[in-house]
């Protein structure tokens, strides 16, 4: 499944990344399953964005997580 999911995210990936508040993706796991990583700044309500900026719950078949990160920063040494 893992090389399903590899192909699925390598399809979508861009437009993906286009969405807004999107900060990264890749392959995890939620709940035992193998699943699509969206990595967002902040989790926003449905209700608040636009159909365009919804991240999906599956694309393809393949299940897609969203999980919040926080404002990514470079440190600097």
């Amino acid at each position: 499944m893992t090389k399903d999911l590899e192909a699925v995210l390598q399809r979508h990936e861009d437009r993906l990344m286009s969405l807004p508040n999107v900060r990264g993706v890749g392959i995890g796991e939620r709940d035992g399953e193998a699943v699509i990583k969206v990595f967002v700044d902040k989790k926003v309500p449905e209700a608040r964005l636009s159909a365009n900026a919804l991240v999906p719950k599956s694309i393809e078949g393949c299940p897609v997580d969203v999980e919040e990160i926080g404002d990514i920063k470079a440190v600097t040494p």
